[in-house]
C-alpha cells in the first residue's frame, strides 16, 4: 500500500489553506468620527494646518526670549483640548478624537518628545490608552500629539507632554 501524503504533510497543507483563508477575510475598520468644524487626519497622519494654527504659531514665536538656557518645555492637556499648565507652551488645538496640536514659544522641532497619558487634575489616574507624539508638520514651534484607547482607536485622553532641546 503506498502512501501518497504523510501526515506531517497534510498537516501543513491544511494550516496554510487555514491561514489564506482566514487572512483573507481581515478588515481594519477606520475611526469615521468627526467634530464638522476640524479636517480628520488617517491614523498615522496629521490633519492639514489650519489659517487659526498659522496665526497662533506664529504669535508665539513672537514671545521667544531666545536664550539658550531654556531646553525643557512642559505641556499638561486635558482631554478636551484645555492647556491645564506648562513651561513654554501657550496654546492647544483639538482637531478631532484624540488629535491636538500643542503651540510653544520657542522652536521645539529639533527636540526630543516624550509624552505620556495623565490627568490634568492633581487627584486621579486616568484611564489606560496610548499616546504618540510628532514634530508637527511645517511649525517649527508645535507638537502633534495623538490620543487612543486600550483598543487604539483615536480617543480623547488627557496627556503630559515633555519637550527637551
Amino acid at each position: 500500500m503506498a502512501k501518497l501524503f504523510s501526515r506531517k504533510a497534510v498537516a501543513v497543507t491544511v494550516a496554510v489553506l487555514g491561514l489564506t483563508l482566514a487572512g483573507g477575510g481581515i478588515a481594519v475598520a477606520q475611526p469615521t468620527e468627526s467634530n464638522g468644524a476640524q479636517p480628520v487626519a488617517q491614523q498615522g497622519q496629521q490633519p492639514p494646518l489650519t489659517p487659526e494654527s498659522t496665526r497662533k504659531a506664529r504669535e508665539a514665536l513672537k514671545q521667544d526670549a531666545g536664550t539658550l538656557a531654556t531646553t525643557v518645555s512642559f505641556a499638561v492637556v486635558a482631554s478636551n483640548g484645555t492647556l491645564a499648565r506648562g513651561q513654554d507652551a501657550v496654546s492647544v488645538i483639538k482637531y478631532g478624537a484624540g488629535q491636538y496640536e500643542v503651540i510653544f514659544n520657542r522652536v521645539v522641532s529639533r527636540g526630543a518628545y516624550v509624552a505620556t497619558i495623565g490627568d490634568s487634575a492633581n487627584c486621579c489616574i486616568p484611564l489606560g490608552g496610548e499616546v504618540s507624539v510628532a514634530p508637527r508638520l511645517d511649525t517649527p514651534n508645535a507638537v502633534f500629539v495623538q490620543t487612543r484607547n486600550y483598543n487604539g482607536t483615536a480617543y480623547d485622553r488627557p496627556f503630559h507632554l515633555h519637550v527637551a532641546g
